[in-house]
């Protein structure tokens, strides 16, 4: 696919929405924007980018508003990605089609292919793209199946993958295929989204367009996909790069039950499983336990502690015989031996909780 000059290469750009402000991820999300938080130890959107890259891409425009700034500080200008990236910032929030329209004048291209920044996804780009010319399509959505389509915008499509209605959330939905979150554009078509202000795709552009008669293409695949906007889903993620199940070229190399990086320090006798990841400079106790856990760079679990299903945020430390069960502990807290977090607890920054302070069961 990367070797067609016809669609890869000088004549397509990538444009990232990365505007959001993350707040079902809070308290994570107060210090850094969710697509820098890191997945697997990596920022999320490193993984992305590497996709994008892998694909033959090379110009890529991030469309940034919340914490911008650390977006540039941390990618500069892309070449250690064998990119060219470079950035657009919105001063005020311009809903997903309105973040597309921004960047206009930064596109280069004929093809413009635009992603979430939210979605972790193993779909074939490339494949994406040669379903939007051998349709000759105006745009191209990409749509994935799930079990439970309920919760997502809802795109049915006819027997030649043409899509016939753009449906948000809906309780009946007519079909298992979602919008996916990645889209491409003829240049065009970005040209007449709405300038100035709040536009949204999917409730406004992509219905306009149906009912204007443009050719809207579905490119219908079951790959790896999981919209990383919740704890859960960002724990899930996660492990599943981690373990494998998730593709991701920038974690070349031999996948596992966990992945401990560089710098980081692991006793004897700590159980690591369940993907779980212990970030840079972090340390695990003996005889802790971590089950599907994401200790993000220099958080400590100590000796006898477990941590399931939870995320440790940055310089955390969790105390000795502590149990963290589905829970959130954000950067610089403190929770002290053998307190107890389950079930969607969330700590903010450099909360001191101390030894036993906080417990869902007796004192033994």
């Amino acid at each position: 696919m990367a070797d067609d000059p016809l669609v890869v290469g000088n004549s397509t750009d990538a444009v990232i929405l990365v505007g959001g402000q993350g707040t079902r991820l809070r308290p994570l999300t107060m210090s850094a924007p969710k697509p820098m938080l890191p997945v697997a130890g990596l920022p999320f959107l490193q993984h992305l980018l590497t996709r994008i890259a892998e694909a033959g891409i090379t110009h890529v425009v991030l469309a940034t508003s919340f914490k911008a700034e650390v977006f540039e500080q941390y990618f500069g200008d892309g070449a250690e990605l064998g990119l060219e990236l470079e950035y657009v910032t919105e001063n005020e929030p311009l809903g997903t089609g309105g973040g597309i329209r921004n960047v206009l004048p930064k596109l280069r291209g004929d093809t413009i292919m635009v992603f979430n920044g939210d979605v972790l996804g193993g779909t074939d780009l490339g494949a994406v793209l040669d379903t939007h010319a051998s349709s000759r399509a105006d745009v191209t959505l990409h749509l994935v199946r799930v079990s439970d389509p309920r919760a997502f915008g809802c795109v049915p499509t006819d027997e030649s993958g043409r899509v016939t209605e753009f449906l948000e959330k809906t309780e009946d939905p007519p079909t298992d295929q979602i919008n996916a979150g990645c889209y491409v554009f003829r240049r065009e078509y970005i040209e007449k989204i709405p300038s100035g202000r709040a536009v949204s795709v999917e409730r406004e552009v992509f219905p306009v367009l149906l009912a204007e008669g443009a050719h809207v293409q579905g490119h219908v695949d079951n790959s790896y996909w999981r919209d990383m906007g919740t704890p859960e889903d960002f724990i899930r993620g996660s492990a599943d790069v981690v373990r494998g199940i998730a593709p991701s070229p920038a974690l070349p190399g031999q996948r596992g039950e966990s992945l401990v990086h560089s710098g980081a320090g692991v006793a004897p006798g700590a159980l690591l499983i369940g993907g779980t990841v212990v970030g840079r400079g972090a340390e695990v106790g003996a005889g802790a336990r971590l089950d599907g856990a994401v200790l993000f760079d220099g958080a400590r679990v100590e000796a006898g502690a477990t941590v399931e299903r939870s995320i440790i945020g940055f310089g955390a430390r969790i105390g000795p015989r502590a149990l963290i069960r589905d829970a959130v502990i954000g950067d610089g807290a403190n929770v002290g031996a053998r307190c107890e977090l389950l079930n969607g607890a969330r700590l903010w920054p450099g909360v001191d909780l101390p030894d036993g302070g906080l417990r869902f069961s007796t004192d033994v």
